[in-house]
C-alpha cells in the first residue's frame, strides 16, 4: 500500500508560454498515466486551484511506495519534464511526503522526540 507521495506544485504561467504550458501539462499527464499502468506509482491526482491570492495554482500528488517514487523522482524522464515545466510556469517544485502508515510513524517519532525534549 502507498505510504509515500510526491507533491508537484506550480504557480502562474510564464507570460507568452500559455500554449506551451498546456503542452507540457499534457506530457506530464501521459507520463503519470504510464507510470501508473506500469506499476511504478499506485495513483496520481492533478488539481487546479481557484484564484486565491497565493502562489500555488495547481499540483499533482503521486502516491506509491517510497523506493519506487525515489526511482521515478530521479529518472531522466522525470527530470526532463521538470526542466520543461520550470520553463513555462513559475514557482515549480517537487517535494516528497508521507502518508498512511509512514505518516503515523513520522508523528510517533515527533511525539517521542517532543516528549524527550520538553
Amino acid at each position: 500500500m502507498a505510504d509515500a507521495v510526491l507533491f508537484i506544485g506550480w504557480g502562474t504561467v510564464v507570460p507568452g508560454r500559455e500554449q506551451k504550458s498546456l503542452q507540457v501539462f499534457s506530457e506530464g499527464v501521459a507520463y503519470w498515466q504510464r507510470l501508473q499502468e506500469q506499476g511504478e506509482i499506485e495513483s496520481f491526482e492533478a488539481v487546479a486551484l481557484e484564484p486565491h491570492g497565493g502562489e500555488l495554482l495547481g499540483f499533482v500528488v503521486m502516491r506509491g511506495e517510497r523506493e519506487k517514487l525515489n526511482s521515478v523522482r530521479y529518472s531522466e524522464e522525470f527530470l526532463r519534464l521538470n526542466a520543461r515545466a520550470g520553463l513555462v510556469v513559475n514557482n515549480f517544485g517537487v517535494v516528497a511526503g508521507f502518508s498512511g502508515e509512514a505518516l503515523n510513524r513520522q508523528f510517533a517519532s515527533f511525539q517521542e522526540q517532543a516528549s524527550e525534549l520538553t
